[in-house]
């Protein structure tokens, strides 16, 4: 339960608890030792709670008995009635607020477009769903387990998901399959993956597919099904342990990089507009972006690394440059008018 519930509930179950412990212990002192300590709490449960049963303690000869039924029902009842209220107003808000969430998440996916969507917030999942929010990329998660998006949500309150199965078309359709850049097929099931990256190619053939597989042997399963590319944890564990092995320098440089939250750098690319084509590097005023490091450019499967100022860009070039979001944004807008 969350804590702002326990403290909205606290003071009303305090001063309940409290008036009927009174009650319980007054109808004792007042009846004498003839009624039992149950028989105390059941008067007192009933003139709180304006039951209307039987009396257990007779209180026709005893005016003492009388007057403090009556405190005790005129204090009890506006207590008792304090305490419902505010139960009620709790569960009543909830369903307010819940409500009002999903039409503001299903308003905001609408119209999302170019974005990126995440099918699993496991292990694998909250590192991309952290990478996407630190890089500042537009996505939207799908997993069909409360908990672990109740769990997103409190850490990144803007986030915006969908509660269901990410290999059904619906839920898909859901998360603006359509018009989404690219989909993250990162459960940690082989078949759920598989399933994930076959639907999404059969709504929009055009999407990117990023697939995990667990198994090596359902690699070439997930190729066939739609994934564009698929990233198997064994073969990434291992060159990553090489990595450290045989050049820690350049390992500890990666993570350096990634766990900057200061600088934020990342390896990003950049799309260039074909208005641009034939044009030299230097020609693309690059120098402006001061936090921005041209490491190479893509020409169709052609590679040009660390290009010099003279290299002339083409209608399909990219340029994979190290920069941070803000850069990258601002990069899109000069060299794409994105």
């Amino acid at each position: 339960m969350p804590i702002e519930i326990l403290k909205r509930l606290r003071p009303p179950v305090v001063l309940v608890a409290a008036i009927m412990l009174i009650g319980t212990v007054g109808y004792k002192l007042l009846a004498g030792s003839q009624h039992s300590l149950l028989d105390c709490f059941y008067m007192t449960t009933i003139t709180i709670l304006t039951i209307g049963y039987y009396e257990v303690i007779d209180s026709s000869h005893d005016p003492s008995i009388r007057v403090f039924t009556i405190f005790l029902a005129f204090t009890g009842v506006g207590l008792a009635t304090y305490f419902l209220s505010t139960a009620t107003g709790i569960i009543v808000e909830g369903h307010i607020k819940d409500t009002y969430k999903k039409r503001r998440r299903k308003k905001i996916i609408s119209k999302m477009n170019n974005h990126y969507i995440v099918c699993g917030a496991g292990r694998v999942g909250s590192v991309i769903i952290e990478e996407l929010h630190e890089t500042g990329r537009s996505f939207v998660v799908i997993d069909d387990k409360e908990p672990a998006l109740k769990a997103l949500e409190e850490k990144y309150p803007k986030i915006v998901f969908v509660s269901g199965d990410a290999g059904l078309e619906e839920v898909l359709l859901q998360a603006e399959i359509k018009s989404a850049a690219g989909i993250f097929a990162s459960t940690g099931d082989d078949n759920s993956n598989l399933v994930i990256s076959l639907t999404a190619k059969d709504i929009n053939p055009k999407i990117r597919v990023v697939a995990r597989c667990l198994d090596a042997a359902n690699q070439n399963k997930m190729k066939k099904a739609g994934a564009d590319y698929v990233i198997t944890e064994n073969y990434i564990a291992g060159m990553r342990l090489v990595s450290d092995m045989v050049s820690p320098t350049a390992a500890t440089f990666l993570d350096r990089m990634f766990a900057d939250k200061d600088k934020n750098l990342r390896v990003e690319e950049i799309t260039v507009h074909p208005k641009h084509a034939g044009k030299k590097i230097v020609e693309l005023e690059l120098g402006n972006f001061p936090n921005t490091l041209v490491i190479a450019v893509v020409s169709g499967d052609k590679w040009t690394y660390n290009p010099n100022n003279e290299h002339v860009v083409s209608e399909d070039s990219k340029i994979v440059v190290i920069t941070n979001p803000e850069e990258r944004l601002k990069l899109n807008t000069h060299l794409y008018g994105e």
